[in-house]
């Protein structure tokens, strides 16, 4: 299939000396990037530009787009230590900006699906961000924003069904805050109970909830999977795909044991079952905290472009 791929070198995070004090591989973008680029069938595109902050400050309302310019609560939701000397305008160059930047890439590969052509922003995924809390290494809730963007635009209609099947590790508690009382957005979500987030009340918004423990191999993993795409029914105008490669068994954030080639299987199972369902995707980077992070990202974009 063709596949619309959605990077700019905006995306990446480079903190400098900073990298090696948090798990997360700011520079995979690039990495990824450098190895489709040859790829048949693959087109990669550019976000125009980063999202607003008029648009940021509409979706996460007063509130919060006063607590967006503290960089104590910045730097706490990003888990790394407090950096003193470093003003909160530093912070926002570095890493925010490049996030914004993953949130235009998200409503561009939505807009693009909504057009009716697969695209995967290998950025954003931002599930533990909400409207009222940023979190979990992630700041901004792209497909909330993206959705609002949607509706507002037209593309979407209050009364369009969309599908957000969430494959990374860790639960969607962000979007499952955002989307509470949205009985438009169906969550699907498979992920570790026994890690963060522990929040029985996002995980009672999930419609097609796959819990699994610590230690869940490829095998096991790909069969609840497969049961579970079994379950999606109804017609949808889109889905949203969470695809974090921290499902690796070298991711050390996420306790299961999938390899590169299961976590590619994993992508490629959601494509073909939206495929088959005629329901056009927008996949997003999702977390990843292992060094192998951008190959399996790369293997799973191979896997879908092979269908």
């Amino acid at each position: 299939m063709k596949l619309k791929v959605f990077y700019t070198e905006e995306y990446n995070i480079n903190l400098g000396i900073l990298n090696k004090f948090h798990p997360f591989d700011g520079l995979k973008f690039q990495k990824v990037a450098a190895q489709i680029g040859d790829i048949r069938n693959i087109q990669i595109c550019e976000p125009a530009a980063s999202i607003s902050d008029t648009e940021i400050n509409a979706f996460v309302d007063s509130l919060q787009a006063l607590l967006l310019k503290k960089k104590g609560y910045i730097l706490r939701a990003l888990e790394v230590p407090k950096i003193p000397l470093v003003p909160f305008s530093w912070v926002d160059k570095k890493v925010l900006l490049p996030m914004r930047w993953a949130v235009s890439g998200t409503l561009a590969a939505a807009r693009i699906a909504l057009a009716g052509e697969n695209s995967w922003n290998i950025a954003g995924g931002f599930h533990h961000a909400s409207k009222g809390v940023s979190e979990g290494f992630c700041i901004y809730n792209d497909i909330g924003i993206a959705v609002q963007e949607l509706r507002n635009e037209g593309s979407l209609s209050l009364e369009d069904n969309i599908l957000i099947i969430d494959i990374d590790v860790h639960h969607g508690n962000g979007n499952a805050y955002t989307f509470m009382e949205d009985n438009t957005v169906t969550l699907f979500d498979i992920y570790n109970s026994e890690i963060y987030p522990n929040n029985e009340y996002t995980r009672e918004r999930v419609d097609i909830n796959v819990p699994l423990k610590t230690g869940a191999d490829g095998s096991m993993y790909l069969s609840k999977l497969r049961e579970a795409l079994n379950k999606i029914a109804g017609n949808y105008k889109m889905a949203f795909v969470v695809a974090g490669t921290d499902v690796l068994a070298s991711d050390k954030l996420g306790g299961f044991k999938l390899n590169i080639d299961e976590c590619a299987t994993r992508d490629s199972l959601v494509a073909q079952k939206l495929t088959d369902l005629s329901i056009p995707f927008a996949f997003l980077g999702g977390g990843g905290y292992s060094s192998e992070s951008a190959l399996a990202m790369v293997a799973g974009i191979k896997n879908v472009v092979n269908i």
